[in-house]
């Protein structure tokens, strides 16, 4: 027998003869010890109480079948059964062993029983449990997977419950588990994390347990500390509360679902439409269906957006179709139920019906089909009118609105007088979008519309007492009930509103206000111009002359005259033959306003006075004239000018209306004075003839016109000269006007000397216009050629100074490099019979500076001698323009040019000058080149 020390091992490796009497009687003999093994059972021999031994054992039969490693790990464990390491490594592989198999496999009730003994000392091991419990979750055994919940929440502690009730959780929701078992089990959590309520309400729902669900949430929206761990809104938990007090309102009860409803209305206005509809949903499913139309009713006149109305009047007016649907429906099977009883039953029972029927009250008929028709119908007819609330209560000072309100009810003269009391009443001046006034006026016209005068009266009367927020307003209120009085015939009460109207408050009343702070308009309203206009209109058709003057004197006293009322009291005067007194009318206009204000006052009484006094005033005419014309703007004075001009012209002297012309030509603005030339010649040569006309056509292109203008007056300048026969005037005023005329740009100028000189010049004047147009168009295209000539220049002299360090670095001497670099600088000399070539300007020109003699002229080989210095070669268009020219060349005596052939004369000889001139300014060697040429 072995000795009380040894081990399971030492058992083992007994001879298996004797297996009756050993431990392991029954084992399969693979499952014993090998040769292999005998390290590893020596060493656990010696020190059966290690790990590290049996541990290494273990990894050594990684490989070996589980059977025979759950021998070794059943060995340890009973030497070490407090080896968390062990048990774990245990549980797994047995975990691992058994997952292939059923459920109902006989291994997993060897694996639930190695959890129970391994339970027994790592019940404080939450990993272990975990594992069980997993195992047990998937096995579906709720019962043992309860107990064992219960269990492993009583052996750790709090703080690793959070390891098992997720899992517990998972038992929870299980499909097989019963109702309230989940229930407690979820009801245990909370108190564990209450924050966590959402998911049992989620189960709750699921479950529908309505009761529970609404208590739960209602709970959590109480608790103001609440926050969603889902991320939802309170909004969001309300509308979910909602839907199940609404839909399940039979299985709900202890909670106070209007107030709860309507608490969500005035916390939660995005979505106030809803819990309306939800609301009425409540008592609908309630059957309490008149307490669901009043909540319609109170939701469609509460709710502030178009949007909200939307869905509360939809979801009402289907709540009334499904009412009127429903009564059809239970009509007609009471009628298909009375037909059969009626074939069945007897005479008797009909005359007891029929009694019966006579009897009951009408009061108590059931037959309510025709008013659930009247409301259906007076529903839709009262969406423009809930809709217009809906936007009046976004806005109540909403003017517009009010307007559109009434014309709502056009054929209900009662509600209209209603709505516009209430608007009257609601509307503040101050806040109003829109004009207040014009309620007022609306709701008294429509009083006057039913001959209702003294109520138009009245309102017109409250309206004058308003605080408006402009001095219009008011003012208007005045004004259209002055004109209801018109309509009505009573001339005199309006006259004496507009009186009343237009009486500057006392002394007392606005000391009154001034303490106050806070001027009315009513104190501002004897300013305002459009009662005045009014008045004045009154007066003028129904008053007298004195009372007209007055008010008109008023008004300028008050100094809120416009020209159209110092124009209209002038007029009267003028009406009523005070002549004098309507010119001091438009005397005191001038002085009051100012440009342009003034203009139409000025233009009339100049008007007005030279026609009534003609001559007579001539000297006073003038003055005004003259003070007119200095006070008014330059673009203003043509007309002021004529205007004067005339007068001279008619009741005065003709030389004063020149000085008034030349006046005026000097005064206008510039683009005004070609015109006013123009009417300046034609009045002269019509007083004074046409040779008066030539000092102002003289003056004009001297006066600083645009060079267009004086292109056109030399133009008519020339063709008056031709027309008097003064030939040489006309050709030396078109020499003149050249400088103006571009050839590009006014060829109708050109084409007309051209004509000219067809017809009355000769070979010589010809050329020379000619000669004129050419260096006119040269001139003109000058700018054009100074951009590419310092480009040349600036690239000619890079050229040199790359050329000269070529030189420098091939060791040229600097004698020889200057007369290179001179050679550069010159250019290469032309050939005989070459054209002229361009060469470069001076070392020391200044840049961008063209000179207009020889230095800027190239070196010449031609043998033609230029008679002047300006003359260019034609171009082959113009050159057969000159032949196609058929001039009759005739012998003439000098003694008829007169003029023209002495200043041909002083023409040769300024030539022959300027040649000598251009070979001064040439060089020495220049002068011998040409002189041997």
């Amino acid at each position: 027998m072995p000795s009380a020390a040894a081990g399971p091992a030492e058992v083992a490796l007994a001879p298996p003869a004797k297996a009756a009497a050993l431990p392991f009687a029954g084992i399969s003999p693979d499952l014993y010890p090998t040769e292999d093994d005998l390290p590893y059972e020596e060493e656990i021999l010696r020190e059966p109480f290690k790990l590290k031994g049996w541990w290494r054992y273990l990894v050594a039969r990684a490989a070996a079948p589980f059977a025979k490693r759950a021998v070794i790990y059943e060995r340890a464990l009973k030497a070490l059964p407090g080896s968390y390491k062990l048990w774990h490594a245990y549980l797994r592989e047995r975990l691992d062993h058994v997952r292939p198999h059923p459920i109902s496999h006989p291994a997993y009730a060897s694996l639930n029983n190695t959890f129970e003994r391994a339970l027994a000392t790592m019940h404080k091991m939450p990993r272990v449990w975990v594992l069980y419990l997993t195992s047990l979750l998937d096995q579906r055994l709720l019962t043992r997977g309860r107990r064992n919940f219960d269990r492993a929440l009583r052996a750790l502690p709090v703080t690793q419950h959070d390891r098992i009730w997720p899992l517990y959780l998972r038992l929870a929701s299980l499909p097989a588990c019963p109702v309230e078992t989940s229930f407690r089990v979820f009801r245990r959590y909370l108190q564990f994390d209450p924050s966590h309520a959402e998911d049992f309400i989620e189960f709750l729902v699921s479950a529908e347990r309505w009761q529970e669900a609404a208590d739960r949430l209602a709970s959590v929206l109480n608790d103001d500390g609440f926050r969603s761990v889902k991320g939802k809104t309170r909004h969001q938990l309300w509308l979910e509360l909602c839907d199940i007090l609404t839909k399940h309102a039979d299985e709900v009860a202890g909670l106070k679902v209007d107030a709860i409803l309507r608490g969500g209305i005035r916390k939660f206005t995005d979505e106030v439409g809803k819990l309306w509809t939800s609301l009425a949903d409540y008592y609908v499913r309630r059957t309490l269906y008149e307490k669901a139309r009043d909540v319609f009713e109170e939701g469609v006149s509460s709710v502030m957006t178009v949007q909200e109305f939307s869905v509360v009047f939809e979801a009402y007016t289907q709540f009334e179709q499904s009412m009127l649907a429903a009564k059809l429906e239970a009509a007609e099977e009471d009628g298909a139920a009375g037909s059969d009883e009626g074939e069945k039953g007897s005479k008797k029972n009909k005359v007891e019906k029929l009694e019966k029927e006579l009897a009951a009250c009408w009061l108590n008929d059931e037959d309510d089909t025709d008013l659930r028709l009247a409301r259906f119908e007076r529903l839709l007819d009262r969406r423009p009118e809930l809709l217009s609330s809906v936007l009046l209560r976004q806005n109540p000072h909403n003017v517009e609105e009010w307007h559109r309100r009434v014309k709502l009810f056009d054929k209900d003269p009662a509600k209209q007088v209603a709505t516009y009391v209430e608007a009257v009443k609601t509307v503040d001046p101050m806040k109003a979008v829109g004009k207040p006034h014009t309620l007022w006026v609306a709701f008294a016209k429509m009083y006057e519309k039913h001959n209702r005068l003294d109520s138009a009266e009245d309102i017109f009367k409250k309206a004058t007492q308003v605080n408006y927020k402009a001095v219009d307003h008011l003012a208007t209120i005045w004004c259209e009930w002055a004109e209801m009085e018109l309509r009505n015939q009573h001339f005199d009460k309006a006259i004496e509103l507009m009186r009343l109207a237009t009486a500057e408050p006392s002394v007392e009343v606005k000391r009154r206000a001034a303490a106050e702070g806070d001027e009315p308009v009513q104190l501002k309203l004897h300013k305002s111009l459009k009662l005045w206009s009014i008045y004045v209109d009154l007066e003028e058709s129904l008053g007298s002359l004195e009372t007209t003057r007055a008010v008109y004197e008023r008004i300028l006293d008050l100094r809120i005259a416009t020209p159209q009322i110092i124009l209209n009291y002038a007029f009267l005067l003028e009406e009523n033959k005070y002549f004098e007194d309507a010119f001091k009318v438009y005397e005191r206009g001038v002085k009051i306003f100012k440009y342009p204000h003034v203009k139409d006052i000025w233009v009339t009484y100049l008007t007005k006075f030279v026609k009534r006094y003609q001559r007579s005033k001539l000297e006073r005419a003038r003055e005004l004239f003259t003070e007119a014309v200095e006070k008014a703007p330059p673009h203003e004075k043509k007309a002021l000018y004529l205007q004067y001009a005339k007068l001279e012209e008619d009741y005065g002297l003709a030389k004063r209306a020149m000085n008034v012309y030349d006046e005026a030509v000097r005064a206008v603005p510039n683009t005004e004075k070609m015109s006013m030339y123009e009417i300046y010649i034609a009045r002269a040569a019509e007083l004074f003839g046409v040779p008066r006309t030539r000092q102002i056509y003289e003056q004009a292109i001297e006066s600083g016109l645009p060079d267009k203008d004086v292109m056109v007056m030399c133009m008519k300048f020339a063709e008056l000269e031709r027309n008097l026969g003064e030939i040489d005037r006309s050709r030396a005023i078109y020499i003149h006007a050249s400088n103006y005329a571009d050839p590009n740009s006014h060829p109708e100028f050109w084409k007309k000397w051209n004509d000219f000189e067809i017809q009355h010049g000769n070979e010589d004047t010809f050329r020379e216009m000619l000669r004129i147009k050419r260096t006119v168009a040269a001139s003109r295209s000058q700018t054009h050629f100074i951009l590419p000539e310092y480009l040349m220049q600036r690239d000619q002299k890079l050229n040199m100074d790359e050329a000269v360090d070529t030189l420098t670095r091939a060791g040229v001497p600097q004698d020889e490099m200057a007369a290179l670099e001179r050679q550069l600088a010159s250019g290469p000399s032309p050939a005989p019979a070459a054209a002229p070539s361009t060469s470069t300007t001076p070392a020391n020109r200044m840049m961008n500076f063209v000179s207009a003699g020889v230095e800027a002229r190239a070196e010449s080989s031609t043998q033609q001698a230029a008679a002047n210095n300006e003359d260019i070669e034609l171009p082959e268009e113009e050159s057969d323009e000159e032949d196609d020219v058929q001039i009759a060349e005739r012998a003439v005596p000098e003694a008829v040019f007169g003029e023209l052939g002495k200043r041909a004369a002083e023409s040769r000889e300024e030539s022959s000058s300027a040649q000598e001139n251009n070979e001064q300014q040439l060089g020495a060697l220049e002068r011998i080149k040409r002189r041997r040429q």
